[in-house]
């Protein structure tokens, strides 16, 4: 029997081959529908039914799908049902959003077999890095697998993705106290460390990707994935966007060169600037440092450097009018860039995710009224903006969609 190797089969191909599109329209199928007919896949790709039984023939010697049990019969023989082989091995699923780091272990079903959630470390690119690491480390501790059984590693992160060197440039402007670092190879990083082969993907990518293939009908073509102030992940015409070089749908606008966290903020124009919290953080701390009695600082234990969005969340569930304030303020500043975007790209659907997605109605309905008043009226015609339906494990998730849809891509 001819099993596939997980090894080299996780690369970015720009433009698919034939091939890989076959392949990607059969696993979609058998994913979101199966148990499954070769017949049914035949009839909903419009394939003939001798190329899908040579597809799906190669894909059980592979042991990547497995036959199960027979659909009823219209007469004839019963034809043979097709699914998922769960023995095939596992996925990591690892994405770092505007609050925590989560890490998840699924199976080809993307059943999750073991979840981890750390808190989002405020610190520079190394001590993310080693939170990351950690967090792999932890999964493969607690679900007691050897690392051999698993297939493939997703990583999901913020930043300036090279596709091709799976390298990651973060920058000193996005609200964070990061450092500035250019040429982070975190595939290389974690292959040398874990000996499994590792894809690294924008975050926003990842979680457009995972909404898709779990929170939405196959038939919607075209969507944004808003993820908080940084940036988008696209899908446009059932794939995801992401430009000649990969960078595609950062929508956050600044001058490089200017090194002032204030100046960079005068100079961002209407779209609001680069900062995965929507600057609420920055804002809570200007308005306590004014003398603003809040919530918020009381359970930052008197530590301004303690605020963070959680913070904020946490005391507008409270009541608290400074939180409720800056939370419709940073809706109403995320709306803006929705309805350009909406004007732009005319999706079906927009979601809201990344975190700040979890601030609630005062928050979300700030976005929508927002959208509704700047967007054209024939583009938000039948337009849904809706909070990510995975919460928290969109990027990690997401991140083990890919893996797997590399994988099939690539058999």
């Amino acid at each position: 029997m001819r099993t596939i190797k997980a090894k080299n089969t996780l690369a970015v191909d720009r433009i698919l081959s034939d091939k890989q599109r076959k392949n990607l329209s059969i696993l979609e199928l058998v994913v979101k529908h199966g148990p499954i007919s070769r017949t049914e896949i035949s009839r909903q790709t419009g394939l003939n039914i001798v190329t899908i039984s040579n597809y799906i023939n190669e894909f059980i010697e592979g042991e990547l799908i497995t036959e199960k049990g027979f659909d009823v019969s219209t007469g004839g023989r019963r034809p043979t049902l097709v699914e998922l082989n769960t023995k095939f091995g596992y996925i990591i699923g690892v994405g770092l959003t505007a609050l925590n780091i989560v890490g998840i272990l699924v199976d080809p079903k993307m059943q999750v077999i073991c979840e981890v959630k750390k808190e989002r470390p405020s610190d520079n690119s190394e001590v993310i890095i080693d939170k990351l690491v950690e967090t792999v480390e932890e999964i493969l501790a607690k679900s007691k697998i050897e690392p051999g059984k698993v297939k493939g590693l997703g990583i999901g992160i913020p930043g300036v993705i090279d596709v091709e060197g799976q390298t990651i440039r973060w920058l000193g402007a996005m609200g964070l106290s990061m450092v500035s670092i250019s040429g982070i190879s975190l595939k290389d990083i974690f292959e040398k460390e874990f000996d499994i082969p590792t894809l690294v993907e924008h975050d926003a990518a990842c979680a457009v990707f995972g909404e898709r293939w779990f929170g939405f009908e196959s038939e919607i073509k075209d969507m944004i994935y808003m993820y908080t102030g940084v940036g988008c992940g696209l899908i446009v015409n059932g794939q995801i966007y992401r430009g000649s070089k990969g960078s595609a749908g950062e929508v956050g606008i600044f001058n490089p060169a200017s090194q002032d966290s204030e100046t960079r903020r005068q100079e961002s124009l209407g779209l609001g600037t680069w900062e995965l919290d929507l600057g609420i953080g920055h804002y809570a701390n200007e308005a306590i440092n004014k003398g603003t009695k809040s919530r918020i600082f009381e359970l930052a234990g008197n530590s301004p450097e303690k605020i963070s969005l959680n913070l904020v969340i946490e005391a507008s569930r409270t009541g608290d009018k400074l939180a409720n304030e800056l939370l419709e303020n940073a809706g109403g500043q995320l709306g803006k860039k929705i309805a350009f975007l909406v004007n732009l790209l005319n999706p079906e659907v927009v979601v809201i995710g990344g975190g700040i997605e979890q601030a609630g109605s005062v928050f979300m309905d700030s976005v929508k009224r927002t959208v509704h008043s700047w967007a054209r009226e024939e583009n938000i015609r039948n337009l849904r903006i809706v909070p990510a339906r995975l919460g928290g494990n969109a990027v990690a998730m997401g991140a083990a969609c890919l893996v797997l849809q590399r994988i099939f891509m690539n058999a």
